[in-house]
């Protein structure tokens, strides 16, 4: 996978390393000359002194072949820029954008660009909320593009789905149970399998089949409730 990494700040360099690692073909743009002149010797991966908010620096960077663009600045207007830019001048599949401003959240969204917007604050909020939140939905991530987002709920004792199987929940088709934790083993579900209690129960979802996800998981009289 070809991915561009813009930024090689803490977060940014530990990305570059990782993919790297993990055998992807890892690009950083980053303005400061004298940092990539130092990182450049400790992460084997291509390097490109520049602006990643400047088309004349994306022009030169082969964006054309890039599956993945990360703007992981730590300027939320630079990230925005360079997102908007990604994929208005080069179609890139998938860009992720940091975001350093938990006030700036709303502004992460396909209108500039963004796939997916990653929020530090709000992903530790929901990790608090997971740790103390049982019978609940607790939103754990959110795809900008598609409204779609990654929830999990845990079966309180009274839950509509506790000794039911999958097929029994009869979800709606645009909401699917894509993952269910036991005893801290996690388990891709099928059709029959069956639901226990303290069971962790991560699913897609999206506005639309919000309702119906908790009726099916908490409380088959709940009607819309925000998260």
């Amino acid at each position: 996978m070809n991915v561009t990494i813009v930024g090689a700040g803490k977060v940014g360099t530990f990305l570059a390393m990782d993919l790297h690692e993990a055998g992807h073909n890892v690009l950083v743009i980053e303005r400061d000359e004298v940092l990539v002149a130092h990182l450049s010797h400790e992460i084997a991966c291509r390097w490109l002194v520049g602006d990643g908010c400047e088309l004349s620096t994306l022009a030169t960077c082969g964006l054309t072949e890039c599956d993945v663009l990360v703007a992981s600045t730590g300027d939320d207007e630079d990230n925005l820029v360079t997102a908007l830019l990604a994929k208005q001048e080069y179609a890139i599949p998938r860009v992720i954008a940091r975001v350093n401003h938990p006030k700036n959240h709303w502004l992460f969204t396909p209108a500039w660009g963004v796939d997916v917007a990653v929020s530090t604050p709000h992903l530790i909020s929901s990790l608090v909320e997971e740790a103390v939140s049982v019978g609940s939905i607790v939103r754990l991530l959110q795809f900008s593009r598609s409204g779609a987002r990654l929830v999990e709920v845990t079966l309180a004792p009274g839950s509509p789905a506790i000794d039911r199987t999958i097929e029994e929940l009869a979800l709606p088709r645009s909401a699917s149970v894509v993952a269910v934790v036991r005893d801290n083993d996690l388990a891709v579900p099928r059709g029959d399998t069956l639901l226990r209690e303290s069971d962790e129960v991560i699913c897609l979802t999206t506005d639309e089949t919000d309702d119906a996800l908790r009726r099916a998981l908490i409380d088959p009289t709940l009607s819309a409730v925000g998260d």
